[in-house]
């Protein structure tokens, strides 16, 4: 089977730098397509992971604004609360604020999500109990201190409670997106790497196809020459090939042998003539 198939390999007749290109572009091959994956891998891992980033960064925002509208909204009723002269009660974006909170809803996920949907309960428990403001005020029965400390302020630490419950949810989110790009990143090397390791290994074994195909014939085939040169003795060297170092070696043969042929009749031809 193995005699057959070097049969068959040796019809297919490729010079010498056939062979050499083909070698080459076997290795520019190898180290192009794992760099052209390295490149895609981290392209598809950099948009994903950055678009998560941004949107991370993005909820954060907007629940810093969140944040900062309550709690100026509750610096403003504590405010009137200590304030006996009111000319108009403290006013609150709801609207604003309720769009902030819809747009979380829909940008988070996983545990993030319930602490947005506590966010939006806890601010209707607390914007409900504010609109007793005006009735506290007109009331003569009721402490306005008492009302702001034991029943608003609670509801406002709870709320204030989720937003930077989920405020940190958002950074320990953004945290590992971050990590995640890093392991990306170095993921996405690991083609180049075992392409420039499959490369090297490449070009050792091409280093040592031309040592032992054609280095070592040549000089060989040079060793040959000076014995036939020096010594006289016939040129007989011979290697398996098939390409245009074998056709050198069968030339220089050739032209030894008639070398041979040609000395040989001119020294019968002076041992005639003396």
């Amino acid at each position: 089977m193995f005699v057959k198939f070097n049969n068959w390999w040796r019809q297919f007749r490729l010079s010498l730098r056939t062979k050499m290109i083909l070698a080459i572009l076997a290795i520019a091959v190898v180290l192009l397509m794992s760099s052209v994956i390295s490149v895609l891998e981290y392209r598809h891992m950099s948009n994903y992971v950055s678009g998560m980033i941004a949107d991370d960064i993005n909820d954060l925002h907007v629940t810093q604004r969140l944040v900062n509208a309550v709690d100026q909204y509750n610096l403003q009723l504590l405010a009137v609360i200590g304030d006996d002269n009111i000319s108009a009660l403290p006013d609150f974006d709801k609207e604003g604020f309720l769009a902030h909170c819809d747009s979380l809803r829909a940008s988070v996920a996983g545990t993030t999500a319930p602490l947005a949907d506590s966010v939006l309960y806890a601010y209707s428990a607390y914007m409900l109990a504010s609109t007793e403001l005006e009735e506290v005020l007109e009331s003569d029965f009721i402490n306005t201190r008492d009302w702001y400390f034991n029943r608003l302020q609670p509801l406002f630490g709870r709320m204030r409670e989720y937003l930077d419950r989920l405020s940190e949810t958002i950074h320990t989110d953004l945290r590992q997106h971050s990590e995640n790009f890093d392991r990306g990143f170095y993921r996405s090397i690991i083609p180049s790497a075992v392409a420039l390791a499959v490369g090297i290994i490449l070009l050792f074994l091409l280093l040592a196809f031309v040592l032992a195909n054609y280095v070592d014939p040549i000089y060989k085939m040079l060793d040959y020459l000076r014995e036939y040169l020096g010594y006289r003795r016939r040129y007989t060297y011979t290697f398996d090939g098939n390409d245009q170092l074998a056709d050198l070696n069968q030339a220089v043969t050739d032209l030894t042998e008639e070398n041979r042929s040609l000395r040989k009749r001119m020294s019968e031809m002076k041992e005639k003539a003396e």
